[in-house]
């Protein structure tokens, strides 16, 4: 039997039905006046990348220890690297090598997951420049990631603007002012380093082409449920991590693997440095591998802006922490940095004091500096790479008494560099596009569905790896452990209603400023049992029909000698201000509702923000 409604009905209903959860709501014993809502933090505005982010450092290493551990996982969780994905052979292709005196450049492809390129330029010291930095036949290797110049490796800001930069005192030589990344990869082979430059992703970026575009972002027609058939951007990869800022570090750790395989190089002698984009790329691989023995990160980590391209952000990647944060887990290995005139001159003094007092506290003082260069805009200029150039000295052991002042090289462009000839084709049909982007993503979820599987225990050595991958996954999502001596119960009223006790009141976490409107039901002969009760829309009044009774279930409960605790959980209850309507979702105006598809990107929101879910679920009252 079906029951039809006409419109004229369906209007008469819904406020008969809005009349009768307000009655219910009326009904149901409060916490708080009517009006009034819990003084709670999570009713504040969302974070976004521009808000602030300071760090506080730990008073001991064993209690940073804990802190740096979670941070870690964190940084891991959200970039689909927890656990890491199965490693595959690199298959590095190095070709066309040429000789350019004092050193020499080699181009360089090599798949980080099959059948996914990472490309770059190889700088090897040579002639003169053999002289330095060898320890027993080794010489230091570092990787570097360019950043959002545009066309990458292949940038050229051009004659004009070369002119402009030496007049400035930016930059020294022509070369150099044409392509900065050049000048530096070319600087640090003279000082006897070998030297990857690798491409970000993106066609935008030289020789990273298989994912045409560098922020592809939000696309109806890449969001499907069928295994093989989603994109990045999509419902289905953001619900698994899957995400464009974990393909760029997990393309990180394959250039650091390459170089570290490269037998020439001393794998305790490992670095990498990069600007702005670059620069996040540089200190998100130095502080998930330990590999990475010193850094040098420029114009990037500030308390202020946290990067604002979709390959710097990943849900939950930024919630409660922040790029000092990050920088601060390189320690106690040495750490120097830059600052310009952009979001990171406020350094010296917000940012740079705490990183200071949390090296010292480390026991290791002089191992980060931050050298502020407030005259230039946002760069890696002549000044700043010679400031790279003393610290590497120092901290890679080149051996020289002094770094040697940068020289004059001769500039390489697109046609000299690009990996991709009739010998060595770039790839094509299937093997780019959005064809590729979902083979890959397809790759990457056998490959944790298949990791999943394995970890179902069958002993005790596996309930334990179970309980660390699986438990410290979802400590992540979740992001709030259960406290209970934390929490403070308030009783606000308090009742005899014959067969039970009532008792409303607020339970207060006071460190989060959080609070939760409560009521527990509390029957006479107690059997030492208790049911939670949650509901998702009208909290603790649904423990009661329209006249004030009990529902009947909830008796039966009682009757059982049950005690019953409700709660109003986030939005819901009389934590619903008058008039609001339970949110259906969270967003970050100018990101969420962006008109470029790249700007809705969920990791703008959930990068800095716990879910509605995880913000319910609540820091102690889990």
């Amino acid at each position: 039997m079906s029951t039809h409604h006409s419109p004229r009905s369906l209007a008469l209903l819904i406020p008969l039905a809005l009349a009768m959860f307000a009655s219910i709501a009326a009904a149901a014993p409060r916490a708080l006046p009517v009006g009034e809502v819990p003084a709670d933090s999570r009713f504040g505005p969302l974070k976004n990348l521009d808000g602030y982010f300071p760090f506080k450092p730990s008073a001991t290493p064993e209690e940073w220890k804990k802190r740096a551990d979670y941070v870690r996982r964190q940084i891991l969780v959200s970039q689909g690297l927890w656990p890491m994905p199965t490693r595959t052979p690199l298959k590095a292709v190095v070709h066309g090598k040429v000789d350019m005196g004092d050193y020499t450049i080699e181009k360089v492809y090599l798949e980080s997951y099959p059948g996914h390129y990472v490309t770059g330029s190889l700088f090897r010291p040579a002639g003169d420049s053999l002289k330095h930095a060898a320890i027993n036949g080794k010489r230091p290797g570092v990787i570097s990631p360019h950043g959002h110049w545009g066309g990458g490796r292949f940038y050229d800001a051009g004659e004009n603007n070369a002119k402009r930069l030496i007049a400035a005192g930016e930059e020294a030589f022509t070369a150099a002012a044409r392509n900065h990344m050049q000048a530096r990869s070319v600087g640090l082979a003279r000082l006897g380093c070998v030297v990857f430059q690798y491409d970000m992703i993106g066609g935008d970026y030289a020789d990273s082409i298989q994912i045409p575009q560098h922020r592809p972002g939000v696309r109806a027609h890449m969001n499907s449920d069928k295994p093989g058939q989603w994109g990045f951007f999509s419902p289905q990869a953001d619900l698994r991590l899957q995400n464009m800022m974990g393909l760029q570090t997990y393309n990180s750790i394959a250039a650091l693997d390459f170089v570290a395989s490269l037998p020439e190089v001393d794998g305790k002698r490992l670095a990498a440095t990069g600007a702005s984009g670059g620069a996040t790329q540089t200190f998100m691989i130095a502080v998930i591998d330990d590999r990475i023995t010193t850094a040098f990160p420029a114009v990037m980590i500030s308390t202020a802006m946290q990067g604002g391209c979709t390959c710097e952000n990943a849900p939950y990647l930024r919630v409660n922490t922040g790029n000092i944060e990050f920088a601060a887990l390189m320690a106690p290995r040495p750490l120097s940095m830059s600052a310009a005139n952009d979001w990171t001159k406020e350094m010296m003094t917000k940012g740079f004091p705490e990183l200071q007092q949390h090296y010292k506290m480390m026991g290791v003082p002089d191992h980060v500096e931050c050298v502020p260069y407030l005259q230039y805009g946002h760069n890696y200029n002549y000044p700043s790479r010679q400031v790279m150039y003393k610290w590497f000295n120092t901290h890679l052991k080149l051996g020289h008494a002094q770094p040697q002042t940068e020289r004059d090289f001769k500039f390489l462009a697109r046609n000299d560099l690009t990996v991709w000839n009739e010998e060595h084709p770039k790839p094509t049909g299937e093997k780019a596009g959005e064809a590729h982007e979902k083979t890959l993503i397809k790759w990457m979820t056998d490959d944790r569905n298949k990791q999943l599987a394995e970890l179902v225990p069958a002993d005790e050595a596996g309930l334990s790896r179970y309980k660390y991958i699986i438990g410290g996954g979802w400590d992540v999502l979740v992001g709030r452990n259960i406290r209970p001596k934390s929490i403070e119960w308030e009783l606000k009223n308090k009742a005899d209603r014959q067969s039970h006790l009532e008792m409303t009141g607020l339970l207060h976490d006071r460190e989060n400023g959080e609070q939760v409107p409560a009521v527990f039901l509390y029957p006479k002969e107690w059997n030492k049992k208790v049911v939670i009760w949650v509901d998702g829309q009208d909290g603790k009044a649904s423990l009661f029909q329209n006249d004030g009774a009990l529902r009947p279930d909830v008796r039966k409960i009682l009757e059982r000698g049950t005690s019953i605790c409700a709660i109003d959980i986030l939005h819901t209850g009389e934590v619903l201000k008058a008039g609001e309507k339970p949110p259906v979702k969270q967003t970050i105006k100018g990101y969420s509702d962006g008109k470029q598809p790249w700007m809705q990107f969920s990791g703008y929101t959930y990068g800095y923000n716990h879910s509605l879910f995880a913000r319910r679920v609540g820091r102690r009252f889990a």
